[in-house]
């Protein structure tokens, strides 16, 4: 007894140190916003919050009120749900509220890249330079390109892909006459679920316009490498498909044993493909990719490591947009009236630059500065986005500080702990914000007069932060002007070059898969049957 009692005081003081340790007995300080622990040591509110975001956030507000904190797997997340607030998180300095810091764990779970000191300033640097301006120029043709491409191959083989390859030897012939008389009447039906679809040919079109296509010299001829860049893009989408669905459990940390092995396979295979060797053998690897290699190798980076950087490209790049293409698509199918507008709009810029779409006739040549020409179709993207794009912005908390709200009410935040912004619920959800909130209408970012409009209110006063998707503030998308001609790109082309439709017009639109609240852009709990063909 005298041996055992100091083992059990021992034991006992290990407890409460790790009990202490995983915040069981923290206690709300004055001044401090509303403290809400949770039910398990350590975990807190883990488990809900990742069973369904938004449901738990909205009842946390109504128990707490615009400001709480709340603990989540190990941390304190301090959450503010104000828009009008949103603006001492996002202008705070850096030396208090940081976003690296948060980004550079996750990718390193997620993607087992270990970052640069300065490689958020490195990548936004260089997205400025190549994604925006007249860089994004060259990009917008490099997706065009490939688009096109994949697009007019992916209705079958055989006689239909000669008459598709025809149609895009067109585009680069002088003989127009003859490409005209060798037109085939109108391609059958085929069907195809409409998130598979949009996810695949977004993808695929964009990573081929980042990291390049197969070299003309190395399988012979350009309509070989075409189609080798078809077969392949193909196959990398569909690996790419298991790693996304596997990356909410990755980003936790919470992947079973066998998800575990299956996620090292994908993540090796993908290092292996989008390999510093592999990519600078292709041709057209855009500024973007081949600037990030080239600087990372300037700055004694080892290549196995720059191996991994491609793939968090890549997922940064293409993660989001083609789920973004399928919702904006279905949303117009669902909407006839916005899809006349749109489609009205699309002729209306086709005319404005002397391009018509007629059998054997050339390919459009879509331009960057033909996209600027499209207040509709913006609109109705920034409202797909707004339905569907459901990020979590988080900040680390590098030291004690204290955030202001728009109310005049001052709150103290310790160091260690996170800040975040969940603009969802906060704004894109709000009917006083935005009326009427689950229902798509595509001239809701349009002004009367047909200009875009900027003018939304809260409790009667002008929100400055009205819709976010891509963040806000210093760490807002780089990416976002390069995919949102993605998107314009791919429905300018659906609508110019094919007839499509739901399978069945009155079937529901699927839910919201809840698992991926947080990621950016939602997926669908279901697919949903559509059919198409070339009009020409």
């Amino acid at each position: 007894m005298g041996f055992l009692l100091p083992v059990l005081l021992a034991l006992f003081v290990s407890l409460l140190g790790g009990l202490y340790l995983l915040g069981a007995f923290r206690r709300r300080r004055p001044g401090e916003p509303p403290l809400d622990r949770g039910p398990l040591p350590w975990l807190g509110h883990v488990l809900e919050f990742r069973r369904d975001t938004a449901k738990f956030l909205e009842r946390m507000k109504k128990k707490h009120g615009d400001i709480f904190t709340v603990q989540l797997g190990g941390f304190y997340f301090t959450f503010l749900t104000d828009p009008h607030s949103f603006g001492s998180v996002v202008k705070e300095a850096r030396g208090k509220l940081d976003f690296t810091e948060f980004a550079r764990h996750l990718v390193e779970r997620v993607f087992g890249y270990h970052s640069l000191t300065d490689d958020h300033k490195l990548l936004q640097a260089s997205s400025n330079k190549h994604l925006m301006g007249e860089g994004l120029v060259e990009m917008t043709q490099a997706m065009m390109n490939n688009l096109q491409n994949l697009m007019l191959y992916s209705l079958g083989s055989g006689e239909d892909s000669a008459n598709c390859a025809n149609s895009i030897n067109c585009a680069n012939s002088s003989n127009s006459t003859n490409c005209a008389n060798s037109a085939k009447p109108s391609k059958p039906w085929r069907e195809d679920g409409l998130f598979l679809y949009c996810y695949n040919i977004v993808f695929r079109a964009g990573y081929l316009a980042l990291f390049g296509n197969e070299a003309v010299k190395t399988s012979g001829t350009l309509e070989k490498s075409k189609e080798v860049d078809r077969n392949q893009s193909d196959e990398l989408f569909h690996e790419f498909r298991k790693y996304d669905q596997l990356f909410p459990k990755l980003a936790y940390g919470v992947l079973g044993p066998f998800e575990k092995m299956e996620a090292e396979r994908l993540k090796r295979m993908f290092w292996n493909i989008l390999s510093v060797q592999k990519v600078t053998s292709k041709e057209n690897i855009s500024p973007w990719v081949s600037e990030a290699q080239q600087v990372r190798a300037e700055n004694g980076m080892d290549e196995e490591m720059q191996n991994r950087y491609m793939f968090l490209l890549l997922w940064a790049s293409q993660g989001n947009t083609g789920p973004a293409s399928f919702w904006l698509l279905l949303f117009l199918m669902k909407h006839p009236e916005a899809m006349k507008a749109i489609r009205a709009e699309v002729e209306e810029v086709l005319r404005q630059t002397g391009q018509e779409v007629k059998r054997g006739g050339p390919l459009i040549n879509l331009t960057r500065d033909m996209l600027l020409k499209t207040p509709v179709l913006d609109s109705a993207v920034e409202e797909s986005l707004r339905v569907t794009a459901a990020p979590v912005l988080t900040r680390a908390v590098l030291q004690d500080m204290t955030l202001k709200m728009a109310d005049g009410q001052q709150y103290n935040i310790r160091q260690g702990d996170r800040v975040a912004l969940f603009p969802y619920t906060a704004v894109h959800m709000d009917p006083e914000v935005h009326p009427d909130p689950q229902t798509f209408k595509y001239d809701r970012f349009l002004n009367p007069d047909g200009s875009k409009k900027t003018d939304f209110y809260k409790d009667g006063k002008k929100l400055k932060y009205f819709i976010m998707p891509w963040g806000a503030g210093v760490t807002m998308c780089p990416g976002r002007f390069f995919a949102t001609n993605e998107l314009k790109q791919f429905v300018f082309l659906m609508i110019t070059y094919f007839d499509f439709e739901l399978k069945n017009p009155d079937e529901e639109i699927p839910d919201i898969d809840t698992k991926r609240w947080g990621f950016g852009t939602m997926q669908p709990t279901r697919d949903i049957q559509f059919r198409y063909r070339l009009r020409f």
